[in-house]
């Protein structure tokens, strides 16, 4: 079986500069073809949907002349797997999680341009979930949930009329306080660009207590 589960086809090696020293670099391994339909920048992250194929490459660098195409090859489709397969309960965000997380995030680039459309998204690492509560006063045994929140990793296709399209990395968080009754439910977004979970992660733990200060309607 080859990388994408069926054996490749011999091909003739094309004399292409680039690729023959990408193989030079890749010894034994094997070099991706990527459709720049899809990214503009293959040097950056590229979806597994943008991968046409792969040449493999012998142990002293050079191309075999065997390919394997790549069955997933197409438009680069939502990837939320990584927010929806742990085991974490996620009923605050309703009863589609994956939705509610992809329209905040595309709530969160049409705030800095009007347009803005997000043509896929993808969850790269698994989020950080945050969760706090109180006993409920009637049954001790019952733990009513006030706050809850989330950093979530992405990687992610937007497009606008003015500025093309754009892929874009960071991470997307949000906290919702008050919950459980009596209080008045208030939810907040971060879009924070560039930057990894670790670093989210920590600031996570504050911001889910600095909407308790805040004024005003819920911000999204």
């Amino acid at each position: 079986m080859g990388l994408f589960g069926s054996r490749g086809r011999r091909k003739g090696i094309p004399n292409e500069p680039a690729l023959l020293a990408a193989a030079a670099e890749n010894p034994g391994g094997s070099v991706a073809e990527i459709d720049t339909t899809y990214i503009d920048d293959p040097n950056g992250y590229v979806p597994p949907e943008a991968v046409r194929g792969a040449w493999l490459v012998d142990g002293s660098g050079k191309l075999t002349g065997e390919y394997q195409k790549n069955p997933r090859h197409g438009v680069p489709q939502d990837d939320f797997g990584k927010l929806t397969d742990p085991d974490h309960w996620l009923g605050w965000l309703g009863d589609d999680p994956a939705t509610a997380v992809r329209e905040g995030i595309e709530e969160s680039l049409r705030a800095q341009v009007a347009d803005a459309v997000v043509e896929w998204v993808k969850i790269l690492e698994t989020p950080r979930f945050l969760t706090g509560g109180r006993r409920n006063s009637e049954e001790d045994q019952i733990m009513l949930v006030t706050r809850a929140a989330l950093a979530a990793p992405f990687a992610l296709s937007v497009s606008a009329s003015q500025h093309g399209r754009s892929l874009l990395l960071g991470v997307f968080s949000w906290a919702a306080v008050n919950l459980a009754p009596p209080g008045v439910r208030r939810d907040r977004h971060w879009f924070d660009l560039g930057v990894g979970l670790d670093w989210a992660g920590e600031r996570l733990q504050r911001r889910i207590y600095e909407i308790d200060g805040e004024d005003g309607s819920a911000e999204r």
